[in-house]
């Protein structure tokens, strides 16, 4: 009995000390176990800012939603979640391997979404069946909307889902409670602006995780409002005004760099994207072979045309190459020194005798150009275009932009490891060959034309929350002689105002004086021997169609660029476009395109020579002269 009660003393005396170690030496640890049990502290997601146009329309708007979100921690079994959920909803299984890449790469403890703005049946379907789904619940929040749809797709762009790769990058604590991040245009270049501060509140849970109560909070602080300098009307015109075709209008306003329209269509509904795209839509948009995705006013790069002249005949004057009163002749063919090959006029037997610098730019003169590129030369059109912003981004504010091709000797040799030919400037001298320009860089250099040498950064933010930002970027060069602006701009004028002009289609009932230049890009190259059909070849290897223009010309407040992919003809079908947005931007008149006039075509410029053939001819006749 005595060793019993002794036993029994000891069972005792450790039961005791237990007893005091937890309720008393390990209070403080238990007791925050405890609290943890019960008490979460929850992130909250802010509320994006919103972006309107310059005159207040609404572009991104947050919507009420409602979302199917999960705590994997509170799953038992995961995958037959996952199972179940796409039983209920009827979820397709691509989408169910997305979600659980998802999941993977969610933090702990955190509401992961699942599914996106539930209709009313989606709901009904998940309250009957909660029971099943332990650590599922549909979440009401703000969703991201753009009413204005496909119009502003590539400007504004779209947000989704934060993928891996952007979690990995991100701070923690600044997306806690976020899901969304921007992925392109406006979204993603102003992301830190537009997301705003997270917010965090202590919540009180039962056993299932069901918020019982709110201990306390921390209001999250909204993001900052945008105001672009794009006028949603104007947009929508130009946009409407390229009919479906593929292509792109940018339209700048020279006194400042604002743009005021950027268009690339054909477009695409970015809504599709705010939730997690599915997978048809996806594959209908990226597969598309009109590639909708494709921001074409950034990223697509178009050998410019005759839309270069201006810039080249700038320089001849410039650099003493030509006079206004230098003249030539042109029988329809240009000739090199020591060669026999002819490098042929878009217009089938030239446009006659004496022929100076004004009526080559007024009637598109390809063989004045050939004669004035080879006696500049390539280094000379080189630096001479270099200074209006050609061959290089412009700084614009979307996270994108491709820098175009302004070729050089030292270009070729260092990409191509070949020498410059003779004949491969002449291609440049008509904006052909190499050189590669991107809508928006035309548009660049049209409003650095109408400002006499003022290059200015395009911007499309105007303010932020009523803050206007710094001023965009500007430099200024000087030409020997400012009396040539005023040649060059004449004789762009006469382009749509001339008697011969290539544009002379869109200043019918003109209110205003414009100064342009067309321009046709060719495609695929044309044998010296073959004369264009258009109706013999694919629309797609169709020639481009290009028009540069500023208005008014005596005070220009709108300079604009226009490129419509296989359109053949630069006044018939890109003119007539710029003339629309023009006349809406300037007059608020809003007709409908002209139709493209059929009697003008035998005078439309197209494309002389192609650059694949130009360089085979350019190496085969500098063979000959070293020979």
């Amino acid at each position: 009995m005595l060793i019993a009660l002794l036993v029994m003393a000891l069972l005792a005396s450790l039961l005791v000390y237990r007893y005091f170690n937890l309720q008393i030496m390990q209070y403080e640890n238990y007791r925050v176990q405890s609290d943890r049990n019960r008490v979460h502290l929850q992130s909250i997601g802010p509320t994006r800012g919103l972006i309107f146009d310059r005159n207040g329309v609404l572009l991104a708007d947050n919507r009420p939603s409602y979302t199917l979100t999960v705590v994997k921690e509170r799953v038992g079994d995961i995958d037959a979640g996952l199972a179940l959920l796409q039983e209920l909803l009827q979820v397709e299984a691509a989408e169910i391997e997305k979600l659980r890449q998802v999941l993977g790469a969610g933090r702990p403890f955190e509401q992961i979404p699942l599914k996106f703005r539930l209709s009313p049946e989606d709901i009904a379907i998940l309250a009957v069946n909660r029971y099943r789904m332990p650590g599922f619940e549909v979440k009401a929040e703000l969703a991201r909307y753009y009413p204005q749809g496909e119009y502003f797709a590539h400007a504004v762009g779209y947000v989704g889902r934060i993928n891996e790769a952007e979690l990995k990058a991100l701070d923690v604590l600044d997306y806690a409670g976020t899901h969304v991040i921007g992925k392109t245009g406006i979204e993603r270049y102003y992301e830190d602006l537009l997301h705003g501060t997270v917010g965090y509140e202590n919540v009180e849970t039962n056993a299932r995780g069901r918020v019982l109560r709110v201990l306390d909070r921390t209001d999250p602080l909204p993001g900052r409002d945008l105001i672009l300098n794009i006028d949603a009307r104007i947009q929508q015109v130009a946009h409407d005004a390229l009919q479906g075709e593929r292509g792109s209008v940018v339209a700048l306003d020279p006194r400042d760099g604002a743009v005021i329209a950027f268009v690339s269509t054909p477009g695409f509904d970015p809504n599709l994207f705010v939730g997690g795209i599915s997978g048809k839509d996806y594959r209908m948009l990226n597969e598309s072979p009109d590639l909708p995705l494709y921001n074409r006013a950034t990223m697509g790069q178009y050998p410019p045309g005759s839309t270069i002249k201006p810039i080249v005949g700038l320089a001849g004057l410039e650099y003493g190459v030509v006079t206004p009163s230098t003249v030539i002749s042109d029988p329809g063919y240009y000739r090199l020194p020591n060669d026999r090959r002819n490098y042929r006029d878009w217009k089938r037997g030239g446009h006659g005798g004496r022929i100076d610098i004004h009526i080559a730019l007024e009637q598109s003169c390809d063989v004045y150009y050939y004669d004035l590129a080879y006696k500049l030369g390539v280094d000379q059109i080189h630096e001479f275009g270099d200074l209006f912003g050609l061959g290089k981004r412009s700084g614009i504010d979307l996270p994108v932009e491709r820098p175009g091709l302004l070729p050089s000797r030292e270009w070729k040799r260092a990409n191509r490891n070949e020498p410059w030919y003779p004949g491969e400037t002449l291609n440049i001298g008509i904006g052909q060959g190499y050189m590669l320009t991107t809508p928006l860089q035309l548009a660049v250099s049209t409003a650095a034309i109408a400002n006499r040498g003022r290059v200015l950064q395009p911007r499309i933010l105007k303010s932020v929350s009523g803050e206007v930002p710094g001023q965009p970027l500007a430099t200024q060069f000087e030409i020997k002689n400012p009396v040539n602006w005023d040649i060059i701009a004449g004789a762009m004028e006469a382009v749509v105002h001339g008697a011969r002009g290539t544009a002379k289609g869109i200043s019918r009932d003109l209110q205003y004086r414009i100064a342009g230049k067309t321009g046709t890009a060719q495609v695929i190259g044309i044998a010296q021997d073959e004369e264009y059909d258009s109706e013999l070849i694919d629309k797609r290897n169709r020639d481009h169609a290009l028009f540069i223009a500023y208005a008014p010309a005596e005070n220009p407040q709108i300079a604009i660029a226009v490129i419509v992919e296989n359109g053949e003809h630069g006044s018939s079908t890109a003119a007539p476009i710029a003339r629309t947005v023009m006349d809406a931007y300037l007059l608020d008149i809003f007709p409908p395109p002209p139709e493209p006039e059929k009697e003008a075509e035998p005078e439309t410029e197209t494309a002389a020579t192609s650059s694949g053939a130009l360089e085979a001819t350019a190496r085969a006749q500098e063979a000959a002269l070293v020979e």
